[in-house]
């Protein structure tokens, strides 16, 4: 009797893929009305990081955030953050998905929602963030090969302003403040620019509330009913 070969035996096996993906034997099964997005590491953008960094791919996420969008049965769309930062235009290109959504969303920040991930962070209905958590404000820096002529430097500050108006266009913090904690020298090590842990980034504005998965995911639900009952008084054309 031929035996199975162990490699296609190891691929097909759930168990197994479960473990090398989620390392973990089990996970809940059960039909959820909340779509949650995880966005982790570093942001990866046009250009592919090396194998060794944790990234989140924009291009990945994008697609889910439509898909989520069109589907019927997701309600509400939980956004959790604990990322370093990266890309910038493609944290931007996020935020504006996240703050299009017709669906209710909210943000959770947890570990960190550093550089551009300040922007995903505030983009939903409602942003919360971990006591311990914290987030880094600082300039917009690149790497790499810079050309030292005026349009670069034009460059920069028109791309700092599309990220200081969208920030205090979704938050509650004001532009003065956010550019206070942006430019602010002597905090950071290697840089300008402030680390705000939780309690703080609420005091200024920059978060709603402080909270954990449990109080995320109570307001999520709060928002769907609000969303059903506004369906139901308009003849099903969502407000």
């Amino acid at each position: 009797m031929e035996q199975p070969d162990p490699n296609t035996v190891k691929a097909t096996n759930p168990t197994v893929e479960t473990i090398q993906q989620l390392g973990q034997t089990m996970t809940p099964q059960s039909e959820s009305n909340i779509f949650c997005m995880t966005i982790i590491g570093q942001v990866e953008g046009h250009l592919v990081l090396p194998p060794q960094n944790k990234t989140t791919k924009y291009e990945h996420l994008i697609p889910q955030l439509v898909a989520a969008e069109q589907n019927a049965k997701i309600e509400g769309i939980m956004i959790v953050l604990n990322t370093v930062g990266g890309d910038v235009e493609a944290g931007l290109a996020i935020a504006e998905m996240i703050s299009s959504l017709t669906k209710p969303t909210v943000t959770l920040v947890l570990g960190g929602g550093h550089s551009i991930g300040v922007p995903i962070a505030v983009a939903a209905n409602k942003s919360f963030i971990a006591a311990t958590a914290t987030m880094t404000i600082h300039p917009i820096r690149l790497n790499g090969l810079v050309i030292g002529v005026p349009q670069t430097f034009e460059y920069l500050e028109k791309m700092q302003e599309r990220v200081v108006g969208f920030v205090t266009s979704h938050s509650n913090v004001t532009d003065e403040k956010f550019k206070e904690l942006m430019f602010k020298t002597g905090e950071l090590t290697r840089d300008i620019g402030t680390t705000v842990i939780g309690v703080d980034a609420v005091k200024y504005g920059l978060i709603d509330e402080v909270g954990g998965i449990g109080q995320a995911l109570r307001q999520l639900n709060t928002f769907i009913d609000q969303r059903k009952q506004s369906i139901q008084s308009t003849g099903g054309l969502p407000q």
